[in-house]
């Protein structure tokens, strides 16, 4: 992704520098240096792609040679002491290529120095970094003197501003911005974090080998002098302003531990000494925020501006959660489900409920699915809709690919995020109270990105309808902020997986989805589709000749091979380029040069485009099939159908598109996949790697990463989720009403205390009023309509269908009272008062008119209501789709002991992170209540031995170790295990739950 830096230092004499040095090695040259009479030779250094003199108008040509230049500039200065030059540093976006880098670099320089009348020395260098990514960036070497006539002049002390410099901060980010958004590239950098300071950190030098070497030696090296310097000045700038810290930190993590910290001064000071000045300063810092301690019992801390940036997204999103202001008619959602089945295109039971929520009047709409359940083909029926009714439906994404897949899978007309902000920014293609915003794959977007967004949609009076699951890949900057927005405001879930055309597959599918990621590798093991071999270097060769035969076999099938890393990307490309080679698939090579190096390409090549370009209408992911090529220019069939045809000057991102990372391929479905698997990937990259494919995926690893597949199962089964600020410090108990426990707090109240005898009322009773005026009872009658009593400001409805009404209509009808006696009865609880009578017997009467409709359907929608506290509003709208689809969803879980064994251990799971959060003797007490919920679960198995059984087999989810059906206390499992029935496996499981309690808390019992 696209960073941003810039900073600024003095080149002097007071320090030993030479200006011709300097230039020397910042432009990889030999020059003479007159003052010293000796060269400066860096004419071996590599990676430097530009070097260039800009002078101002009036400035004689002769000081465009660099030797005379910096000569000229040494001879004027006489002091010992003198100032030389300035240096900026900045980086550029890597996501540009080199011409394009340069240029704007180019730009840059000649409108903020060159204009200005400084003589600039501009180089760019563009170096590669030990992860193997380019880290391009510009130096610019700066004269202090004006120019008058054919010499240098007096120092120009305006330049020396402060001020000054915190504009070219900031137009420098405006500079990459515009550049950015032009090409459409997914990212955008941001120079406000440390506007008050007016300078950042500046980036240490690589120490090679060499240079390590000096060090160990005792010899001096000027490379690693210059190294420890910077990481002084360094420390000396978070001495200044510990603030700077804070945001580096968080800007990819919404929480950090002391290490983290630790890790991050280390880097960044000289010295045990600065280190812990630098240490107790940071900690002493007023921005600072404690938060508590995680699940593993490590002390947890976030800046303020982190919290605010959470607090402010939780206020838009709870006031667009409350808006109703895009409503539509029915008769626009019925002509586009008329338009889908012409189609072919039938929504299943889930999809529907997806839709009905995200076409409802609120302003804010959340579903959650896993993947391959169709969510863009519901999305696509709901744009029809919207577009009926005369909103303007607008498709974000975080990257290029991802708006591509988007607008290909339901013809919404997408686009990135930063692409929009930047329109924002220019007061262009501002949003309406006519404009609704689908921002898909929302769980890789960021808490401050999110926040800019829904913050803009609340603002213009827009609807939001964020689509995601926050179980694939997290999200790369701080927070976890679709996760957040779905736990507090409630979500409709798509579970219905739809991609894979078999069913042991779509359930392999839901067991990534849920966190059983060995489950699932024993799947695809047992089918024979997890390949080891003795080395990573076999295994490649493995993957490539099992996509080979696979390509042959069936050339018109799609396929991809999916990784953790560009470097092993390039390694699987060139296997797979030569086995096409082999076979004769590929035309003569014609070398290209490419923004990651010259590249071999042939007509036949598969090729993956690096670079949004609009004129080309290609994305940064895009994949095509190379038609013709030559020096000069390429012609691509891409994926999509379309022909695009550029030449190398004018487009160069382009690499072989056999292999691409897992980050590039959410979303991407194709046919067949095959995965590599390294130490790096973890559940997350696991899901989203092993649900690419229709028909088949096969993954391949080396022993010399992975021991055996428990090893394998265990690496790609950690769980390595973004967590908010907002998680920790109570900030669950201040959300605890708008995530179901005030829903809880009610059931508990009515459970405690008996309902009183139902009384009979008479017929057609005439409208009363008391103390309680204002509450509205509306009490069944068998042939009329109801009759309205009025209490105290409360409101509740007990409905009786007409007897004329379908059956669904009924249901529909006893769904929507059931839930405004509970909306009515919740008023009461959170008020700290106990229902009233009156309230209790509605319920029950309302209770009874759901179970004689749909058996335990009051049971089944108090649990659902419990798991999506929005239902309960959202049903007493009348809007009850959702609410009957999650009855029969907790009928099905009623029924299967499977799902049942899901959603203990899910519950399970999360009493335990519960638990773990409350060490110490100060949460003794709430530690001792989640523990004996804990062993109340365990013991409730006894009553359901099914469930029992089923959930035994879930019991390396539970134990994390190898799970023996046959466990007791005392032993150490493992053994061959006998058949056991489901009370003999019941009442192991429920021995080892209730052990592993105790074992935790260190009591030590059975052994």
């Amino acid at each position: 992704m696209a960073i941003y830096h810039f900073s600024a230092k003095i080149i002097s004499r007071a320090s030993g520098s030479s200006a011709l040095a300097a230039a020397a090695y910042r432009s990889a040259s030999r020059l003479h240096d007159q003052r010293l009479d000796r060269h400066h030779d860096f004419s071996n250094k590599a990676g430097v792609v530009h070097s260039e003199v800009l002078l101002p108008d009036g400035a004689p040509e002769h000081l465009a040679d660099r030797e005379k230049l910096w000569n000229a500039v040494e001879a004027v200065e006489l002091r010992k002491d003198a100032q030389l030059a300035r240096e900026i540093e900045f980086a550029v976006p890597r996501e540009l290529s080199q011409a394009e880098g340069i240029r704007l670099a180019r730009e840059f320089v000649q409108a903020e120095f060159v204009n200005r009348g400084m003589v600039a020395d501009l180089n760019v260098h563009w170096d590669i970094g030990a992860d193997g990514e380019v880290k391009p960036h510009a130096h610019v070497m700066l004269a202090l003197r004006d120019v008058e006539c054919d010499v240098f002049g007096k120092k120009n002390r305006d330049w020396n501003a402060t001020s000054l410099l915190e504009k070219w901060r900031e137009r420098w980010a405006g500079h990459v911005n515009v550049r950015l958004a032009e090409f459409d590239i997914d990212a955008r950098v941001d120079h406000r974090s440390l506007e008050a300071q007016g300078i950042d950190l500046e980036p240490q030098h690589k120490i090679g080998p060499a240079a390590a070497r000096m060090a160990d030696q005792g010899l001096a090296s000027e490379r690693l002098e210059e190294h420890h310097d910077i990481a002084r000045a360094n420390g000396e700038k978070l001495l200044a302003n510990p603030a700077i810290a804070l945001d580096a930190i968080t800007r990819t993590q919404a929480t950090f531990t002391t290490r983290d910290l630790a890790m991050f001064v280390h880097r960044h000071s000289e010295g045990k000494e600065q280190f812990d000045q630098v240490i107790a300063a940071v900690r002493a810092s007023p921005d600072l925020v404690k938060l508590g301690r995680d699940g593993r019992g490590e002390e947890r801390f976030t800046s303020r501006d982190m919290i605010e940036t959470e607090t402010r997204l939780e206020r838009a999103t709870v006031k667009l959660d409350a808006r109703r202001g895009h409503g539509m008619d029915e008769q626009h959602r019925k002509l586009a489900f008329a338009r889908a089945e012409m189609r072919g295109l039938v929504l299943s039971s889930e999809q529907r409920s997806a839709f009905d929520h995200v076409t409802g009047g609120r302003d804010l709409g959340v579903v959650v699915g896993y993947a391959g359940t169709g969510k863009s083909a519901m999305l696509g029926v709901a744009r029809e809709a919207w577009e009926s009714a005369g909103y303007q439906v607008q498709g974000l994404t975080l990257s290029g690919i991802a708006a591509e897949n988007l607008e290909s899978g339901s013809g919404i007309a997408s686009r990135t995020i930063a692409s929009i902000e930047h329109q924002w920014e220019q007061g262009r293609e501002l949003l309406t109270d006519r404009s609704i915003l689908v921002i898909d794959e929302a769980g890789m977007i960021g808490t401050r990105q999110m926040e800019r967004v829904i913050a803009e949609a609340e603002k213009r009076r827009a609807k939001i309808v964020l689509v995601g699951d926050p179980e694939q890949l997290q999200a790369i900057e701080a927070g976890a902020a679709f996760r957040s927005v779905a736990e507090r405001h409630g979500a409709i879930e798509i579970t219905d997986i739809r991609r894979q055309r078999e069913d042991w597959q779509r359930l392999a599918t839901r067991q990534l989805a849920t966190g059983r990621t060995a489950e699932a590798l024993e799947a695809y093991a047992q089918a024979g589709t997890v390949v080891d071999s003795e080395t990573r270097v076999e295994a490649r060769s493995a993957l490539v000749g099992r996509w080979d035969c696979d390509r042959i076999a069936d050339p018109g099938a799609s396929r991809i091979i999916l990784t953790h890393t560009n470097q092993e990307c390039d390694e699987l490309n060139a296997l797979a380029r030569a086995a096409m080679k082999r076979s004769g698939a590929l035309d003569a090579d014609i070398a290209v040069e490419t923004t990651r190096g010259e590249r071999l390409f042939g007509a036949g090549d598969r090729v993956m485009f690096l670079r949004n370009e609009r004129s080309l209408g290609v994305k940064n992911g895009s994949l095509g099939t190379i038609e013709q090529v030559d020096h000069a220019r390429m012609a691509v069939r891409l994926d999509d159908g379309r022909q695009v045809a550029f030449d190398h000057k004018n487009y160069s991102d382009v690499t072989h598109g056999y292999a691409a990372t897992i980050h590039k391929a959410q979303g991407v479905t194709v046919d067949r996949v095959h995965v590599l698997a390294t130490p790096g990937l973890d559940r997350h990259a696991a899901y989203v790697a092993l649900s690419r494919h229709r028909d088949a995926v096969h993954l391949h690893y080396g022993r010399d990463d992975f021991a055996d597949q428990g090893k394998l199962a265990r690496t790609l089964s950690r769980d390595r989720p973004k967590d908010n600020a907002l998680d920790y410090d109570g900030a669950a108990e201040r959300f605890a009403s708008r995530r179901g426990v005030e829903r809880s707090r009610i059931l508990d109240t009515l459970a405690r205390e008996p309902l009183a005898e139902p009384q009979r009322s008479a017929p057609a009773p005439a409208r009363r009023r008391g103390m309680f005026d204002g509450l509205r009872l509306s009490i069944p009658e068998p042939e009329r309509a109801p009759t309205k009593l009025r209490f105290d400001g409360l409101k509740l409805s007990v409905l009786a269908a007409a007897p004329e009404a379908s059956a669904t209509q009924k249901l529909e009808r006893a769904v929507e009272g059931y839930a405004r006696t509970v909306q009515d009865a919740g008023r009461m609880t959170s008020q700290g008062r106990t229902p009233l009578e009156v309230q209790k017997a509605a319920l029950a009467r309302a209770a009874a008119v759901i179970d004689a409709l749909h058996p335990h359907g009051a049971h089944d929608l108090d649990m659902a209501f419990e798991r999506t506290p929005g239902l309960v509003s959202e049903a007493a709208n009348g809007r009850t789709a959702n609410a009957i689809r999650q009855i029969q969803l907790e009928a099905e879980v009623r029924a299967n002991p499977e799902l049942r064994a899901d959603r203990f251990v899910q519950a399970w799971q999360q009493l335990q992170a519960r638990r773990g959060k409350l060490s110490g003797w100060e949460n003794e007490e709430k530690r001792a209540g989640v523990e004996n919920a804990m062993r109340s679960m365990a013991k409730g198995l006894e009553k359901d031995p099914a469930l029992g059984a089923a959930v035994s087999r879930r019991g390396s989810q539970l134990f994390g170790r190898q799970w023996s059906p046959e466990w007791t206390p005392g032993s150490r499992g493992g053994g061959v295990s006998r058949a056991l029935g489901d009370d003999a496996r019941t009442r192991s499981v429920i021995r080892q739950l209730t052990f592993s309690i105790d074992r935790d808390r260190g009591l030590g019992i059975g052994m």
